[in-house]
């Protein structure tokens, strides 16, 4: 059991180290000023390919349901990282972002009747702090809506996160993946128009490669296997390994930009690293939560993230 544990929790830690890649892409092979346009191109082609792989649409209550939660894991999580990417430096972004594992197991104890622990609390706040080590400047500069934007963002992830629990999906973890990102993509295609206007009428090599990696790589692998880990795992643990992508983002950095790595931000990676790990420990046996109720229309089994990216977590 614990190996098997393990091995969920490191398969599904993949979605969000590959999610810390998503800066470099962007920065490197990404027309400029189009974030709205890559979150588009990002997460609808991909909804689409995994509903033609499947050939699974939604019924009954999962047509509103993968609304819902593709607005909030894609469509309304992306628009709102892309306000704050624009408002605040990337740092800024990153640490409010941080508060999403604690957001998380609040609502979990809400509404899947988790028991909130002291554990918990306590890595939730280490992470922010190494988060805030790893990636604050000091001359950091605040924005009232950059950060309420920012902290909206970890508000409605966390919220996707728990009612995807919550919702047991009676189909496949693809289809249900690819009603979700196409879903949050058409939501997205409206509001990228408004703001950046028409695509760009020429499009280089590179930038086809970066929009294919960020489709196939950046949404339909990664989010499968985030959607497989929220049904195995507890919300909360899952929640924490969002903490990865600014991890992995500034790794990247360091090894591919030559950008500095100073002892402090070093120190941050590893406060980083220690409370996701502790956060990851199983309750002792007899203090296990019970499961959420199933909905009506699934069955009884085990119930199941670009806007710009920023060296946080899409």
């Amino acid at each position: 059991m614990l190996r098997n544990r393990l091995g969920i929790v490191l398969v599904t830690a993949i979605a969000p180290a590959v999610w810390g890649s998503t800066y470099i892409v962007t920065t490197e092979l990404l027309p400029p000023h189009r974030p709205l346009l890559a979150a588009v191109l990002r997460a609808l082609p991909a909804g689409l390919l995994l509903i033609a792989v499947t050939r699974r649409l939604p019924k009954g209550s999962w047509w509103w349901r993968a609304l819902v939660l593709g607005a909030l894991n894609i469509g309304a999580f992306l628009a709102l990282l892309f306000i704050a990417a624009y408002r605040l430096p990337g740092g800024v972004a990153a640490t409010v972002g941080a508060v999403q594992p604690l957001i998380t197991a609040g609502l979990s104890a809400a509404l899947l009747g988790d028991r909130l622990t002291p554990r918990t609390v306590i890595c939730g706040i280490a992470g922010i702090a190494g988060v805030s080590l790893l990636v604050l400047r000091a001359n950091a500069q605040l924005d009232a809506v950059g950060v309420a934007a920012a902290f909206a963002g970890a508000v409605v992830m966390a919220t996707g996160v728990v009612l995807s629990k919550r919702w047991v999906s009676p189909a496949p973890l693809l289809a249900t993946t690819g009603w979700q990102l196409t879903a949050g993509g058409l939501l997205l295609v409206p509001v990228a128009l408004f703001v950046e206007g028409a695509p760009p009428s020429h499009l280089t090599g590179g930038n086809l490669l970066g929009y294919g990696y960020l489709s196939l790589i950046g949404a339909a692998l990664t989010y499968a296997l985030w959607f497989r880990g929220i049904r195995a795992l507890p919300p909360t643990s899952v929640s924490f390994l969002s903490l990865l992508s600014p991890v992995v983002a500034t790794a990247i950095g360091w090894l591919a930009l030559g950008q500095d790595l100073s002892p402090l931000q070093a120190l941050g990676a590893l406060i980083v690293l220690g409370s996701l790990i502790a956060a990851q420990t199983r309750r002792r046996p007899g203090t296990t939560t019970p499961s959420a109720p199933a909905a009506p229309d699934a069955p009884a089994a085990p119930a199941s993230a670009s806007a710009p990216p920023v060296r946080e977590n899409a």
